[in-house]
């Protein structure tokens, strides 16, 4: 049997795109094997976000090279579409796959095995001009206990700082039918999570007529087989009246967003040409919080943008505070070649790009201690992902609370998992009961200790499966 091996950077898109390719060479008969080990074909979903995704992406190409030199090495993602013949100059490269051509890969691969000498093909085109959404069924996730659905694909924004629209395209909205096909298929597989996921998530439906994410939403929610739907990311712009009682009526969206701010003043907002101000930003998150109180809004930060000064700095970091998020993903700003930003004049310098990063990621950790601490003595669904073995005395990894490492119940097995408001939340599991048991199912959990990484808590129900109109504790 011929064996493929695959290797994903960037974000949950492109492992989404990895599974899908994998459905494909499994139905034409290959076995999966470890990147690490000797394999027929290489497959390498690539990122190129920033220069150094290009050049870690470089990186796991030769690896995939030295294995084995005789092996078919195909190149696929952002980076192939966007610099395709930087790509096939490397040595031992076989194939080069553009981001809307993914699923010509398994027969690109079949013909190159049946020639005996070949030069490097190429199969990208202009990503711009691409109008459908490929379509690549992901009915199963390896290793995950959360299901990614992937509903779009590509960006109309053009911010200054991104060079995705290049690598992704424009806009390309998935039918709704299918949609909610895979969505069922993904529950009746037994996955209890499904995150609704893409490039620009919330801009779904914009090339539709008249049905956008409102919609899509209400339909998943009619599917009595899913239990919990996630959204991976939406822009505050994007967040209408509509949507917003969408939300408020519904059993069951996370009551989680993720709404990137990337800067806290007008004056840089307008230089990465994002669409919204400040005052706009905070009014969407205060709508949101008057209908849904307790709902967790996490968010993105750019830090040292060209022309970002430290007056500019400190009023974004002031409005961060006042905007209350529950957790900061922040970044530094990196050059990335062909986006305008990169000749900005007033770029800032590393040092001080070091120094924001640490003050943000400080306040991220007070931020989401706050909004933790109101959880306590609450209980609330956690999905747990993997088992950690906590030992008494030690020192236990990702914590950061005071009493447990002189608590005897830190013996044994402990689960961790997101709750729906995004808290990561750990608790032991009881005596008799087995830790695989719990692993993707939905536990009732109380929340007793809480932390800027982690909540600790203890389990006090399991949700049977079934329709959410007629739950069952254990």
């Amino acid at each position: 049997m011929s064996t493929v091996a695959f290797h994903t950077l960037g974000c949950k898109v492109n492992f989404y795109d990895t599974e899908g390719i994998w459905q494909m060479f499994k139905a034409a008969g290959y076995e999966q094997v470890s990147f690490d080990k000797q394999a027929d074909v290489y497959v390498i979903n690539t990122c190129t976000v920033t220069n150094t995704g290009d050049r870690k992406s470089r990186q796991v190409i030769r690896r995939a090279v030295r294995r084995n030199p005789q092996a078919v090495v195909v190149v696929t993602g952002c980076y192939a579409q966007v610099s395709p013949d930087e790509v096939a100059h490397i040595a031992g490269v076989d194939l080069v796959v553009g981001n809307d051509r993914k699923t010509q890969i398994v027969q690109r691969v079949a013909e190159l095995r049946q020639e005996q000498h070949f030069d490097v093909q190429q199969s990208v085109g202009n990503i711009l001009k691409a109008k459908d959404f490929e379509e690549m069924d992901v009915p199963s996730f390896s290793d995950r206990t959360r299901a990614n659905l992937k509903i779009q694909d590509g960006c109309n924004n053009f911010c200054t700082f991104c060079i995705i629209p290049y690598a992704r395209g424009l806009i390309r909205s998935r039918k709704p039918e299918s949609i909610v096909a895979q969505a069922r298929k993904l529950a009746r597989a037994g996955y209890r999570e499904i995150v609704l996921t893409g490039i620009h998530t919330g801009g779904y439906g914009a090339d539709l007529q008249g049905y956008r994410l409102a919609h899509l939403l209400q339909e998943l929610e009619k599917i009595p087989e899913i239990y919990r739907l996630r959204i991976s990311s939406i822009e505050a712009s994007e967040i209408d009246d509509g949507l917003i009682d969408v939300l408020a009526r519904s059993r069951k969206i996370c009551r989680h967003l993720h709404i990137p701010l990337q800067a806290g003043h007008n004056h840089v907002l307008k230089r990465m040409n994002r669409h919204y101000t400040v005052e706009q930003f905070a009014d969407k998150l205060s709508h949101l919080r008057s209908v849904l109180p307790d709902i967790a809004i996490t968010s993105d930060v750019i830090v040292g943008f060209p022309g970002e000064t430290s007056a500019y700095f400190a009023e974004s970091e002031r409005f961060i505070q006042e905007q209350r998020f529950s957790q900061l993903h922040v970044f530094p700003y990196s050059p990335r070649q062909g986006t305008p930003a990169v000749n900005f004049p007033d770029q800032v310098s590393e040092d001080e790009k070091e120094h924001r990063v640490a003050d943000l990621m400080q306040l991220s950790k007070s931020l989401t201690e706050h909004y933790a601490t109101s959880f306590v003595g609450r209980t609330l669904e956690v999905i747990p992902e993997e088992p950690q073995l906590l030992k008494n005395g030690e020192n236990i990894p990702l914590l950061d609370f005071r009493a447990l490492n002189k608590d005897d119940t830190t013996r044994g097995t402990w689960l961790i998992g997101h709750a729906d408001n995004y808290l990561r939340v750990s608790f032991p599991v009881p005596a008799g009961v087995s830790p695989q048991s719990l692993v993707g199912e939905v536990c009732e959990v109380e929340i007793q200790e809480t932390g800027w990484n982690l909540q600790l808590g203890r389990l006090t129900g399991q949700v049977t499966w079934g329709d959410k109109e007629d739950l069952v504790l254990n």
